[in-house]
């Protein structure tokens, strides 16, 4: 059954000026984009006192109509389109920290995109046999536990990773600088088709008929971090890319990991800059980033959710409260705690720190805590 298109939701994403923190900001005020084009053009003027632009170009609704436009065309290629506030948005690009991610992405495909793991495999569109056989034998080695690789469906690495995904029976998401009315580059077609046909997903920020522009590459390595709880960069040259998307990863708390190589290879110069200076995990397998990132097998996991449930019984009232906190939202600020519960904030940090001891919480960059 297709989704049924909002045109609201890609209207408002088209008012020039907003942006997506000003539209999350707005949600927050509004009961959402139906409500924001009905008002009056005293209550836009009073929303927007010092961008007359964004309350006019509202009250004009010309991005209204040209959303009802765009519906048809959409729905002929069946792509669907996925607003932040909705369940089937992918919920790590709603986490703190990433408020710069899009707030409305096009879909091709019914690939889950709020998976139990997600890991990002990026590098070099020039890659060696050698990135190529490492990419290759990485994803073989996580392939027992299904996570979603995502990548850029660019030459090289990520090329390995999306076919080494398929060829292992793993879901994989190719993250688009472009509309999904094309395909780049052009000889990457059978592997989106692929993509789409083991059940995979295209996904991208760009509207239909987008023209392709080199500016939308390294936006687009945005989601591929956002999307994923691990970043790795398998092989890099001192710029490119992968390290883009490495530095942004960091600045949203998510792990970043780097395959090294030999010292006097100019395609390993950015992982082993992203190691020596402390901005990426040395990898060496997949056991590496299982054991960094607290994911177990099957097995493993059953006896840790037992161990879990003993530990929480043990825990103070007050250290319940956060521990289900923390299961629903995954990863909170200690004000965001505060707003949510009745604890006092010396009670809240106070229980934290307990916590961090007892090995129940991580405090990450930016005192953001979740689940160890």
């Amino acid at each position: 059954m297709t989704k049924h298109l909002n045109p609201y939701h890609i209207a408002i994403t088209n008012i020039p000026g907003l942006g997506a923190k000003g539209t999350r900001q707005l949600m927050d005020v509004c009961h959402g984009p139906e409500e924001l084009f009905s008002m009056s053009r005293a209550q836009l003027r009073e929303i927007f006192p010092r961008h007359s632009s964004i309350a006019d170009a509202i009250e004009s609704k010309a991005t209204l109509r040209q959303a009802e436009q765009e519906i048809p065309r959409l729905q002929q290629f069946g792509i669907e389109t996925l607003f932040f506030t909705e369940a089937d948005y992918p919920q790590r690009l709603n986490e703190t920290g990433c408020e710069d991610t899009p707030v409305l992405l096009y879909r091709l495909g019914q690939c889950d995109l709020n998976p139990h793991h997600a890991v990002a495999m990026v590098g070099t569109r020039k890659c060696s046999d050698y990135g190529r056989t490492v990419t290759i034998r990485l994803v073989q080695e996580m392939a027992a536990d299904k996570p979603v690789i995502v990548s850029g469906l660019a030459y090289g690495i990520d090329t390995a990773a999306h076919s080494a995904a398929l060829n292992h029976g793993l879901p994989t998401v190719a993250v688009l600088g472009h509309g999904l009315d094309t395909i780049y580059p052009n000889q990457n077609r059978p592997l989106a088709k692929r993509i789409l046909d083991q059940g995979g997903a295209l996904l991208t920020e760009y509207p239909l008929e987008t023209e392709i522009q080199a500016a939308f590459f390294p936006a687009r390595n945005r989601i591929v971090a956002a999307l994923s709880d691990a970043t790795v960069v398998v092989e890099s040259a001192e710029r490119g890319g992968g390290l883009i998307t490495a530095n942004i990863a960091n600045s949203y708390h998510r792990e970043v990991f780097a395959v090294p190589g030999r010292l006097d290879d100019p395609l390993s110069e950015g992982c082993n800059n992203l190691i020596v200076n402390n901005k990426a995990i040395m990898l060496r397998n997949a056991g590496d980033l299982y054991f960094q990132m607290g994911w177990k097998n099957d097995m493993v996991k059953a006896r840790h959710k037992e161990e879990q449930q003993e530990l929480f019984a043990t825990l103070k009232e007050s250290e319940q409260t956060i521990v289900s906190l923390l299961h629903e939202h995954r990863e909170m600020t200690m004000d965001e705690i505060d707003q949510k519960c009745d604890l006092s904030l010396p009670q809240i940090a106070s229980s934290l720190m307990e916590m961090e001891l007892k090995g129940v919480v991580r405090c990450l960059p930016g005192r953001i805590y979740k689940l160890a």
